[in-house]
């Protein structure tokens, strides 16, 4: 799927009415759905516990916090891009607090075209950590086979006594034999001696 084809959920945490009605307007739904917006650090962190965003916004400060703690903590959720925007004067500082977590940061005031680069780079980060998080899950899913298939070999050993190498040949034969996983023939192993 294109980036043009995505979708992102976007959630918006600003206490300016001025910028967040700028920032809706320059988040078309046919891109940018369910767009989000909140006030305060509280009214966030109960959204980000409801679901997850694709995008957090944090325009700081906030009434009851600055919300680079939040911005952080969102960033460390899995599939989530933080922009963070802050005044001028203290984007240097807060910068140096945010970026090692991967928080993206902007000087206030910013213009559309700023916003609008930063939007795709928020999209490019997002694809980057989907391509991860699909690794991530094939890894997982060749690790669960793995111990699948050991369990598989263990009950053969034991209750068929077979050595190592032999249970390991036999499930892989079984598997090019029926034109299946190794898994399958494992789990039908499971099933048959536990």
């Amino acid at each position: 799927m294109s980036l043009k084809e995505r979708i992102y959920s976007v959630l918006i945490v600003s206490a300016a009415e001025s910028l967040n009605s700028a920032l809706t307007a320059l988040l078309p739904e046919s891109k940018y759905a369910p767009v989000h917006v909140v006030s305060n650090i509280s009214a966030a962190k109960r959204a980000f516990v409801q679901r997850a965003y694709d995008y957090v916004i944090v325009n700081a400060p906030l009434p009851d916090d600055m919300g680079t703690r939040f911005a952080i903590d969102a960033c460390g959720s899995i599939g989530t891009v933080v922009l963070l925007m802050v005044r001028g004067e203290l984007h240097a500082e807060l910068y140096d607090k945010v970026a090692e977590h991967g928080v993206f940061t902007l000087p206030k005031p910013i213009s559309r075209q700023t916003i609008m680069t930063a939007l795709g780079w928020m999209a490019s980060a997002r694809e980057r950590l989907r391509r991860a998080e699909k690794k991530t899950l094939s890894i997982e899913e060749k690790m669960e086979e793995i111990r699948i298939v050991n369990r598989a070999k263990w009950l053969l050993i034991s209750e068929i006594k077979m050595d190592e190498p032999n249970a390991h040949r036999y499930i892989e034969k079984q598997a090019m034999d029926r034109c299946v996983s190794k898994r399958a023939i494992a789990e039908e192993i499971i099933r048959t001696y536990s």
